[in-house]
């Protein structure tokens, strides 16, 4: 990926140096999933109960829960062992690494091709932030570790990243390459999209009362969605002649890397069907290829149809 001396954001906000606060998942964040579904309704409830405990006696609930440690997560990914990778919690972290220049280069990008998509709409488009964290963090949607891998809260507009998940893309999923990790802001970017248009909250009065079965099944067409808003930002960052070859190939091993029946198989050696609230391996490539092909929002329908 032809990055280097391109535009960079300014809408990143860098908190690694302070980054801290409990280990509980966040509440209504959108994440990319980076393992397996442990523990259930009684571990959420646990979980519960040694926050209550916390406040009313005055500890630290993360200290039992797991902190930044892989803690038990309620929203997020399951029970995720720290790699120690990237300077977690350091504080040491140079203020402008390539690693932050390319992540702000790749905001940049989404951020001019979905002003010029708004704009042939007559819409207008607000810049998300993008927050950089280590370990964990405080969002508008919650308290969040590292072990929920990239999310997008609604509540404040914002993307929150810790960037170890880019070496566990690589080293852990298989799944290398500067598109990849592209790929992976852009998915964040398109749960903006479905913010900024209203999607997501019709989405989110939708799924009240429904039964988890039911709103997993709707979770997974605004899941891969945002992998054909990534697909269709993909498309117009192709005209631009940024990519190399091979770029669309890693992005589209990456959506298959973190496709829920292949983490479902790598962490627990059985899949769960029910239980999907991203999309199989299978969806999310076919629907990052059709947004990349067309460069169509229209094309990007999942609420309706089959997937």
């Amino acid at each position: 990926m032809l990055w280097r001396g391109r535009r960079q954001s300014d809408n990143i906000e860098d908190d690694r140096s302070d980054s801290g606060g409990g280990g509980i998942g966040g509440g209504g964040g959108f994440q990319l999933p980076i393992g397996g579904r442990t523990g259930g309704g009684g571990s959420i409830i646990l979980v519960i109960l040694v926050v209550i405990a916390g406040w009313y006696f005055g500890f630290d609930p993360s200290a039992i829960l797991g902190g930044g440690d892989g803690g038990l997560l309620p929203g997020g990914g399951g029970q995720i062992t720290d790699n120690g990778g990237g300077g977690q919690g350091s504080g040491t972290a140079p203020a402008n690494d390539e690693m932050k220049q390319f992540v702000a280069t790749v905001l940049a990008e989404t951020e001019d091709t979905w002003t010029g998509i708004f704009k042939s709409q007559g819409l207008t488009y607000e810049d998300p932030k993008l927050v950089l964290f280590s370990g964990q963090v405080r969002s508008a949607c919650g308290f969040a570790s590292a072990a929920a891998g990239p999310f997008y809260c609604p509540g404040d507009h914002k993307v929150y990243l810790d960037m170890t998940f880019f070496q566990e893309l690589d080293q852990k999923f298989g799944a290398a390459g500067e598109f990849a990790r592209a790929y992976v802001i852009a998915h964040e970017v398109g749960h903006h999209v479905q913010n900024l248009t209203g999607i997501m909250g019709k989405f989110n009065q939708m799924r009240q009362g429904m039964s988890e079965a039911d709103a997993n099944q709707l979770s997974v067409r605004i899941e891969l969605q945002a992998d054909c808003f990534a697909g269709v930002w993909a498309h117009y960052t192709a005209q631009k002649g940024i990519l190399e070859q091979g770029d669309i190939e890693s992005a589209l091993n990456a959506a298959k890397q973190i496709g829920d029946d292949t983490l479902q198989k790598k962490t627990q050696g059985y899949v769960v069907p029910e239980s999907f609230n991203h999309g199989t391996s299978q969806q999310r490539q076919t629907w990052l290829a059709r947004g990349y092909k067309s460069g169509k929002l229209s094309d990007c329908n999942t609420m309706s149809g089959p997937l």
